[in-house]
């Protein structure tokens, strides 16, 4: 099974660094990354220190229902290009641990499915997880913070 990491799309992407408000109404902070390990959740890469990011509040869902949580995101405030889902794994996704949690298509989470997973079987766990009928995603999120970082296909 040949599975896909999505980023945010562009579009969305670009509205934020435009200063179109997060989910909570407010417009994303623009700061200094100042931490070599502030991921990018379109690039997918880390933000390298000194560079300008943005930080908002965001959910990766399509409506709000129990569900649908939502946490910090960072953002490179510059142009970045959109991590391709033909590369493979992430390099966000290849020193640390990752939490992944599988859902239904109606967005909610399947109970049983959450796992914290080494980088070396990252894509085989998700994979693993896609292969039933009643799974229509798959979210990565930090093991240590619970922030989401990407949805696999």
């Amino acid at each position: 099974m040949q599975i896909r990491f999505l980023p945010i799309p562009t579009e969305t992407v670009r509205a934020y660094r435009q200063g179109t408000p997060d989910i909570y109404g407010n417009p994303p902070e623009r700061v200094t990354c100042t931490s070599d390990g502030a991921p990018c959740r379109h690039c997918l890469d880390y933000i390298p220190v000194g560079a300008e990011m943005l930080i908002l509040a965001y959910s990766p869902f399509g409506a709000r229902q129990p569900y649908a949580e939502t946490g910090p995101i960072f953002l490179c405030a510059h142009d970045c290009r959109a991590f391709d889902p033909a590369d493979g794994v992430p390099p966000i996704f290849r020193d640390h641990p990752m939490l992944i949690r599988a859902y239904g298509e109606n967005e909610r989470i399947l109970y049983g499915t959450g796992a914290v997973v080494p980088p070396e079987r990252l894509e085989t766990e998700c994979a693993a997880r896609l292969d039933s009928d009643q799974v229509a995603f798959v979210h990565v999120r930090s093991s240590t913070n619970n922030c989401f970082q990407a949805r696999v296909e």
